[in-house]
């Protein structure tokens, strides 16, 4: 299926250590960037959260405390993330409930400037949600 872009689309997904915005963190990041001559790149990282893995969301992603013990930091790769998202629209599953607040608030916590504006994002959720109730005639509340 050939993209229709204008500008780069990063999709992207996060394994965190819970579902708290504000104090959750970043274990890994997964990335897919599809680029306008439809070239694509990814990127993927182990990130140590510096906090404890809570048993609850390792048996949800299965990556442990042992598995990320010698990754880097969000703070120590932040500037390479958000190199390799610089001018992209961003989109994931969800992603504008939770990963782009909560890689807003990792960018935040490292002192990286992750700007948003000029970006499009899109959510596969929200589409996917969309698209079901058009082809069942149900109004969105």
């Amino acid at each position: 299926m050939k993209l229709n872009l204008k500008k780069p689309i990063a999709f992207f997904d996060l394994e965190t250590t819970g579902v708290d915005v504000s104090k959750d963190r970043i274990v890994e990041i997964a990335i897919l960037k599809v680029n306008p001559n439809q070239s694509t790149e990814t990127k993927t990282m182990r990130i140590n959260p510096e906090i404890p893995i809570p048993k609850e969301a390792s048996k949800i992603h299965g990556i442990t405390d042992d598995d990320v013990k010698d990754a880097p930091t969000f703070k120590q790769v932040a500037k390479e993330i958000a190199k390799f998202i610089e001018g992209c629209d961003l989109a994931g599953y969800n992603s504008n409930q939770f990963d782009i607040p909560l890689l807003a608030e990792e960018f935040l916590r490292a002192n990286v400037d992750f700007n948003i504006k000029n970006r499009r994002f899109v959510d596969v959720n929200v589409c996917s949600q969309k698209l079901f109730c058009q082809k069942r005639n149900i109004k969105l509340i």
